[in-house]
């Protein structure tokens, strides 16, 4: 998350942040999500980003990650980087609306696709329908989990079944 954090501060996609450091555009996106990142690859990530490699490395047993590092630009007064519980939820969040908005473009193009192969081969028969049909419920169930309309296995959900299963009703 910090990678990612300081990333979207210098308004940089993965491919730029790929092409200045030199790793893969993949070791990124691992990175991002979690995984493990080799010390060649953290060296390379602080060199980028002009702080420490301890900066990088995230702390999991704090719930607020708080690392230091140096600004350039004001006469390397140290500033604060932190990623909370809040801004990570809303960095999740915005990924599973990026997936959604990908699936939904995918889900356009091939239909569209396969509607010409129908045509083409078979005009008489609509089987594409039976595509576009399943494909689409899918969909529209992807739609309601990314954005909440019906969140039956919310947190919150999760929260009070925990409580309920321990006896402490809320």
């Amino acid at each position: 998350m910090i990678i990612k954090k300081l990333r979207l501060q210098k308004c940089w996609s993965q491919e730029q942040l790929s092409e200045f450091s030199g790793l893969s555009v993949r070791t990124i996106q691992r990175i991002e999500r979690g995984q493990q990142a080799s010390l060649e690859s953290l060296k390379s990530l602080a060199a980028v980003f002009q702080v420490n490699i301890n900066d990088l490395q995230p702390e999991s047993d704090m719930e607020t990650q708080t690392h230091y590092t140096t600004d350039n630009t004001d006469n390397n007064k140290t500033k604060i980087i932190q990623v909370d519980d809040q801004e990570k939820k809303a960095m999740e969040y915005v990924e599973g609306i990026k997936s959604f908005y990908q699936s939904l473009c995918t889900y356009f193009i091939t239909i569209g696709f396969l509607t010409a192969i129908n045509l083409f081969v078979s005009p008489e028969y609509l089987w594409v329908l039976w595509c576009a049909a399943g494909w689409g419920i899918g969909l529209i169930i992807h739609g309601l989990y990314t954005f909440e309309v019906f969140a039956f296995f919310s947190p919150q959900w999760e929260k009070k079944q925990i409580e309920k299963r321990l006896g402490r009703e809320l």
